[in-house]
């Protein structure tokens, strides 16, 4: 499945990503998280391990977004998070979202081709979280329309939920548009 977006003239096609394109889907995702790490942040690892994101492509539930120069960013979207079964309600869950350096500006787009994408499936609420001492991607989502619902605490190496390690506290954020 593809569709085509505009962003700063010209088109952003959003691809779903194959097992094939796992070094793709990386390079944008190490890429991000090195710049989360210059900066202090530590949201995900220093490096993503092809595992952490095979079954997501397998299900055909990661995408790439290209632009005229190329893949620009990734994005995978979940029908389902444990880190929100205290909560009702259907919803589409962001997961891995980075975009390239040279793509500055073309979340917003992302965003909201997530919300798109989710309504015509029926379902308009998006749901996404972030570590809580990411100031700058709160703030972020704050002024794209996400409300924060909360902050909850999450087991396991930034980036990687499981049952064991380090306790890291993330902050929920939902948005939901009401049907045309």
């Amino acid at each position: 499945m593809t569709t085509t977006r505009r962003w700063n003239g010209g088109p952003v096609t959003f691809r779903q990503a194959t097992p094939a394109q796992t070094g793709d889907v990386l390079g944008v995702l190490d890429e991000a998280a090195g710049r989360l790490a210059d900066r202090g942040i530590a949201q995900w690892p220093a490096r993503f391990e092809a595992a952490w994101i095979e079954e997501a492509l397998e299900r055909g539930e990661t995408w790439l977004v290209h632009t005229d120069d190329g893949i620009a960013g990734t994005v995978t979207l979940d029908r389902a998070d444990p880190l929100w079964a205290d909560t009702a309600g259907d919803a589409v869950y962001v997961h891995r979202m980075a975009v390239r350096r040279r793509a500055a500006g073309l979340g917003a787009v992302v965003l909201d081709w997530v919300q798109d994408t989710a309504g015509r499936d029926g379902t308009p609420t998006v749901r996404l979280d972030c570590v809580r001492d990411n100031d700058r991607l709160r703030a972020y989502y704050a002024s794209h329309g996400f409300a924060h619902r909360g902050d909850v605490p999450v087991t396991g190496a930034p980036g990687q939920r499981d049952a064991g390690g380090p306790v890291t506290w993330v902050s929920r954020y939902k948005r939901t548009r009401p049907p045309a």
